[in-house]
């Protein structure tokens, strides 16, 4: 009876090894969102860390503006702000400032600029500014990452929170931090 007790056991790990296998051959999102630039193709073999496509997640939207540094002054968190999409002009968004980047986009650049050369031209910098969008908005579900935005912050009204929270993306319409998906 022990080798039938062993060959039991060792026909368990076979299917536990084979429903494993299954497993693996779906690719799960880690977020919900929309896919976009699908590289991956139907039974392509791929390695590790390969990527196969471009996951946008879509249930928390926020715009990053670039403002020039001397219109950050009285910009403070939870300012309102209104959002005007290029491509859906009479439909404004309404949002509030979210964050401020810890530096300017040239800081962040590839190739951040090194003033050694002797001229000393004061350029003002751009400072990306999240602001975030509720998901109430009717408008929300049609934007995606790039789309052209003006955003004006009303700063006459005070802010709630205090600067310096969250770091920004640099997409000028893009997803926030992505949120955990329940499990199917």
């Amino acid at each position: 009876m022990p080798a039938a007790s062993a060959t039991r056991r060792q026909t368990r790990a076979a299917l536990q090894l084979a429903k494993n296998d299954l497993d693996n051959t779906v690719i799960r999102a880690p977020v919900a969102g929309i896919a976009g630039n699908r590289a991956g193709q139907i039974g392509q073999y791929v390695k590790p860390g390969t990527q196969l496509l471009s996951l946008v997640p879509l249930p928390r939207v926020y715009v990053t503006a670039n403002f020039k540094e001397t219109q950050l002054t009285r910009m403070r968190p939870g300012q309102p702000a209104e959002i005007s999409v290029d491509a859906y002009p009479d439909r404004p968004l309404h949002g509030q400032v979210e964050s401020f980047a810890p530096g300017s986009g040239a800081q962040f650049s590839l190739l951040p600029p090194d003033n050694a050369t002797g001229n000393f031209t004061k350029v003002v910098q751009r400072v990306p500014v999240r602001i975030a969008v509720p998901a109430d908005e009717p408008l929300l579900r049609l934007l995606r990452p790039g789309l052209s935005v003006t955003v004006t912050v009303d700063t006459r009204r005070e802010g709630t929170v205090e600067a310096g929270e969250g770091i920004v993306g640099a997409a000028h319409a893009g997803p926030a931090s992505p949120e955990a998906r329940p499990a199917p």
